[in-house]
């Protein structure tokens, strides 16, 4: 045999993992050759020296920054995965939701028009693709209020929760719309469900039938959350008119003291 082809025996016989025949023919191998012989007391030397190190204790931290890496990882792999999984996800409710057909037929005739829209257009005098245009745009504002809706009365309160986000992509919402978000800020069982709805609404004051609505919620608050919360609102839109609610939310036994002395602190910067 060639050096090379003993040389790869080198560690099996330091580790005394060769079979008998392999460790007879590298004995006698390095037994004749000097350069193998050499080389193979090198490395068990070096072996050796090795064997001698003391392995260094483990910081208290380590498992702790292990993992703090390992959860990196994991949230790096989600953001990546989160797009397709979406789409996914927005593609299975389709066949979940099988009450919800007629919305998805609508829904894809809105597409199908907005098609055949502009391929007719191009031969259409522009009142006409204006007029076109603004029917299709309230279809679609339609659509978009009729699935919000709809997921507004959905047992999952997640699913609830995307109804109410549904409310920044309506230009204008109807009666219809501002009083479903403001029966659900009232009357959800999740308190989740109704933070999410305020901060709809907050987006929604323009409307005066939406101010008006916060200033009666007050009173039908009963959780810290969002007490603190509609107080905040109050302050920031600087609504002088919700002093009063405030003032007999007060009255209630039992007020957190924690948020009896926000409203407090509200009711002065008001006055």
């Amino acid at each position: 045999m060639k050096c090379e082809l003993y040389e790869e025996l080198f560690t099996g016989w330091i580790n005394k993992e060769l079979s008998p025949e392999e460790s007879g023919a590298l004995e006698r191998h390095i037994a004749g050759c000097a350069n193998c012989r050499e080389e193979l007391q090198g490395l068990q030397q070096m072996w050796d020296t090795m064997g001698q190190i003391e392995t260094p204790e483990p910081s208290a931290n380590m498992g702790v920054k292990f993992y703090a890496m390992l959860n990196t990882y994991k949230e790096s792999v989600n953001e990546q995965r989160s797009l397709w999984a979406d789409i996914k996800y927005q593609v299975s409710r389709i066949w979940e939701w099988q009450p919800r057909w007629p919305m998805a037929y609508n829904l894809a005739m809105v597409v199908i028009l907005v098609g055949a829209g502009y391929l007719f257009f191009g031969k259409s005098k522009s009142d006409d693709q204006d007029k076109q245009l603004k029917a299709l745009s309230s279809q679609v504002h339609e659509l978009k209020q009729t699935m919000m809706l709809a997921l507004l009365e959905n047992p999952s309160a997640s699913e609830r929760i995307r109804g109410v986000s549904y409310t920044s992509e309506i230009k204008h919402a109807d009666k219809q719309v501002i009083d479903a978000l403001l029966a659900t800020l009232n009357n959800d069982p999740n308190v989740n469900v109704r933070l999410s709805t305020l901060d709809a609404l907050t987006h929604l004051t323009g409307y005066p039938e939406v101010r008006e609505g916060l200033i009666k919620s007050i009173v039908e608050q009963d959780s810290p959350l969002m007490q603190l919360a509609i107080a905040d609102v109050m302050l920031k839109l600087q609504e002088k008119r919700s002093v009063t609610s405030f003032k007999e939310l007060l009255k209630q036994k039992g007020l957190d003291n924690g948020v009896r002395d926000k409203i407090k602190q509200t009711i002065t910067q008001l006055i």
